[in-house]
């Protein structure tokens, strides 16, 4: 339990930026979940749209350092590699 008043003043804030992060990785997570399922049903289209909107979710969340910058570009990398894979197997 903290004592001073500059660290119950660092609880207080790290209560707050712990439920901000929190829901920033989950919508980026969302986000990329819906990417998967569009490839799976075969919905490119709808697929790279929702690839737009993970990548900047990912760019923000590294810009954030919610997650590391290269970790955010490596998903990114791995859902545009999915997304031809599988235009490139159904055509």
């Amino acid at each position: 339990m903290p004592n001073s008043e500059g660290a119950k003043k660092r609880l207080r804030q790290s209560f707050v930026r712990r439920d901000r992060n929190k829901a920033i990785k989950t919508a980026m997570r969302n986000q990329i979940r819906k990417v998967r399922e569009s490839v799976q049903a075969g919905d490119f289209s709808a697929a790279e749209e929702q690839f737009r909107l993970a990548a900047k979710r990912l760019d923000r969340a590294g810009a954030k350092n919610i997650i590391h910058r290269n970790a955010a570009a490596r998903t990114k990398s791995r859902l545009q590699h999915l997304i031809k894979t599988a235009k490139l197997q159904t055509a």
